[in-house]
């Protein structure tokens, strides 16, 4: 039986760092692309990040039956969607081994949808002060920088991942992403 291996954490923990450097480094990990009704940002590419849709495809998406999960979050611009389809990306009839990336919401709807023991959970955190600096310091690179919008997303995130909802899912363990290779190696031991 195939196995998918779940990064998450709240914003600014280095999640998509991690991720792109375990794809780097274990080319046997398959990649499961999401999809985003939100902008694209600078440097993303359509297909590699996420399925860019607008508000009408996701109306079509939404009744094909094939929606693993869907959340919507209300943002300064507004509401935008990400979501996950059965779309043949996944096969867990196989021995096929993926990493996703990912939140708590949509993790615990994964694991509803391909059954819990088809996931194991990676969850990522760094202290909030340091958590807040990268946050700043990444938005500071876009063309126009939302500070807004990153306040919002760090102050959800205290909500969406807290102690309480982790408990809950059974999330115990905890990678600190404060010394990138260590962490790495860590993470790395634990996808078998």
């Amino acid at each position: 039986m195939g196995r998918i291996y779940y990064i998450m954490g709240k914003s600014a923990t280095g999640k998509d760092t991690i991720y792109k450097e375990l794809l780097k480094r274990r080319p046997d990990l398959n990649v499961v692309v999401p999809y985003t009704t939100r902008p694209v940002r600078e440097g993303e590419k359509e297909g590699i990040e996420y399925f860019f849709k607008t508000a009408a495809e996701l109306s079509y998406l939404k009744t094909t039956k094939k929606m693993i999960e869907l959340r919507t979050y209300q943002t300064v611009f507004g509401p935008w969607d990400y979501f996950t389809m059965d779309d043949g990306q996944i096969d867990l009839k196989g021995d096929h081994t993926y990493l996703i990336i990912g939140t708590l919401e949509s993790y615990e709807k994964m694991c509803f949808y391909f059954g819990k023991q088809a996931l194991e959970p990676i969850y990522i955190e760094v202290p909030d002060g340091v958590r807040l600096r990268r946050a700043l310091e990444r938005e500071k690179l876009q063309k126009k920088p939302n500070y807004r919008e990153v306040c919002r997303r760090y102050l959800a995130d205290e909500e969406d991942f807290s102690d309480e909802k982790l408990a809950r899912l059974n999330i115990t363990r905890r990678f600190q992403n404060l010394e990138l290779e260590q962490c790495l190696e860590e993470i790395g031991k634990a996808i078998k």
